[in-house]
């Protein structure tokens, strides 16, 4: 009885450190910014084993954007790692990556019909 509520209290823990901190006001400007890239120059959108890849056209403001966009979501999503990365194709692309619960959250980012990522 011990270790199941030793094992509750451990997943409500990581339920609660699996959270975005941004308020809502500042969670729908970054999610409309997200948008709007991914709408001007977004090419894809990979589930990876531990986490999410988005890639873009490769453009000198899409660089500048996405590393902007990966700084506050290493801020307000620190349970993942945010990046700004090459492809093998020199295309510039955001790799997210987590453990645990983490990961299936990163799977259900970018997916809703308002963003334009469609899983490749």
């Amino acid at each position: 009885m011990a270790t199941q509520h030793l094992d509750a209290a451990a997943d409500r823990e990581l339920s609660e450190l699996v959270a975005c901190t941004l308020n809502e006001t500042n969670l729908k400007t970054q999610r409309e910014r997200w948008i709007i890239l991914g709408e001007s120059f977004g090419t894809g959108r990979f589930e990876t084993a531990d986490g999410l890849r988005l890639t873009f056209k490769d453009h000198p403001a899409v660089v500048a954007e996405l590393q902007a966009l990966v700084a506050v979501e290493n801020e307000c999503c620190s349970w993942a790692a945010w990046t700004v990365e090459r492809g093998e194709d020199g295309a510039p692309a955001m790799a997210a990556r987590s453990q645990g619960e983490g990961i299936a959250t990163l799977h259900g980012m970018f997916t809703s019909e308002a963003t334009p990522w469609k899983n490749s």
